[in-house]
């Protein structure tokens, strides 16, 4: 399933962030059967609390699309957004979102659903156990 090939995409990109001291969280934008942008989270590397892996894939997306909006877009991420990257989402008018693990601390379903663009289809679940493995060997390793 395309889900899943696309999912083990952003899995590579949340190893990438880990072997950089990040938090594992990465992921892809397809467009058109296309891979169109690929990150993770730099929040460490460039000091910024919103250089997570969905804020760098919207700018990239954007850039290589030509415009701002990925209404046409898919975004594969390993770890429910948070609401900051939901509402720029939401701003960018995503046409869809799959996400792997929930987030159930700082996840935006958490504080409102509504966060993302009414016309954003969402897919939850994909290889979420995988993602979730990455984020809690992550967080043992931190304590």
């Amino acid at each position: 399933m395309d889900d899943e090939r696309y999912m083990q995409e952003a899995l590579r990109q949340a190893r990438e962030a880990l072997d950089e001291h990040e938090v594992p969280i990465g992921g892809v934008v397809v467009c058109g059967g296309r891979v169109i942008a690929r990150a993770h989270n730099l929040t460490e590397r460039l000091t910024d609390v919103t250089a997570h892996a969905e804020m760098q894939l919207i700018g990239m997306a954007a850039d290589f699309l030509g415009g701002k909006y990925l209404n046409d877009c898919t975004l594969y991420v390993t770890v429910e957004p948070c609401p900051m990257c939901a509402a720029a989402l939401a701003w960018a008018q995503l046409g869809r979102l799959v996400y792997g693990a929930a987030d159930p601390k700082r996840g935006y379903t958490l504080f409102s659903p509504s966060l993302l663009h009414p016309r954003t289809e969402v897919t939850a679940g994909v290889l979420a156990d995988d993602a979730a493995r990455l984020m809690t060997d992550f967080f043992k390793n931190q304590r």
